[in-house]
């Protein structure tokens, strides 16, 4: 099937910025997939750093709309991969303006887990985003740009089973305050955006699983505060695009959580 990046445009005078993008060749649906779709909507130069060939066939739909793209295939947990995708996509464009800081995989590397799953999880869900960071800010610095690290709520609630990715989206959250303090004198920002429960195809995936699946998801939504209802990509997309744009341009070192109020609202909002 192809797909066709096209919705709606905020004008948030992103046109011909170089964005680098982790974990965007998600299937449709997904939060980085849906991220790209709206950097495209609003004219940015899309540089996508990803395992899966599915980003070659993104790269050739957006071009086939008339903006450049490049799809570095790489894997993120290999920091040799990651500082020749850094390498290929300077060449290419000689700058850097803007990081997303995306891949992440709720692998369930737990207490059970070995010390080479734990390190796995920490290599993608962690490393990946400094070695990200390492090898993009000599361009962030020119351009002065921004990085965006998009973390969970694993990170403040806790979940069970998941030690090495809670591990990995703490040290997230406390990267994106050690950056923005680094990275000041630069007038280089740096910004965390906290995803709760989500509507994603890999949401629906893992529900699926579950026994009672669909009470499961029912006693899930029923918690979401505001109108007892799941974020939806679009939503998170939304905010990582005013949060990169210049109309977020005095906003540094925060934790932004679009979840609804799952997080951070009094329990007493779901009593009945």
């Amino acid at each position: 099937m192809q797909l066709i990046f096209i919705t709606y445009n905020m004008n948030l005078n992103l046109k011909n910025k170089i964005v680098v993008i982790t974990g965007a060749a998600g299937i449709r649906g997904s939060i980085g997939e849906t991220i790209l779709r709206q950097l495209v909507a609003e004219g940015a130069i899309p540089a996508i750093i990803d395992k899966d060939a599915r980003g070659f066939e993104y790269v050739k739909e957006i071009q086939n709309q008339g903006i450049d793209a490049i799809f570095c295939q790489s894997n993120l947990s290999d920091p040799e991969q990651i500082k020749n995708a850094i390498k290929a996509i300077v060449n290419k464009y000689n700058r850097i303006d803007i990081v997303i800081n995306n891949v992440g995989v709720n692998d369930g590397a737990g207490l059970e887990s070995s010390y080479e799953e734990f390190m796995d999880s920490l290599k993608l869900n962690l490393v990946s985003y400094f070695m990200i960071v390492k090898h993009t800010v000599p361009y962030l610095k020119e351009s002065k740009g921004n990085i965006l690290n998009i973390g969970s709520k694993v990170a403040l609630t806790g979940q069970g089973g998941t030690s090495g990715y809670a591990a990995a989206k703490g040290g997230v959250l406390g990267l994106t305050r050690e950056w923005a303090v680094d990275l000041i004198k630069y007038s280089i920002r740096v910004n965390a955006i906290i995803i709760a429960e989500s509507w994603t195809p890999a949401y629906d995936d893992w529900i699926k699983t579950l026994e009672n699946s669909e009470q499961k998801l029912k006693s899930i939504v029923e918690k979401i505060p505001f109108e007892n209802r799941m974020t939806t990509p679009e939503e998170i997309s939304d905010t990582c695009l005013f949060t990169i744009s210049e109309r977020s341009s005095h906003t540094t070192g925060q934790f932004i959580t679009v979840d609804g109020g799952y997080v951070n609202l009094d329990r007493s909002l779901l009593s009945k």
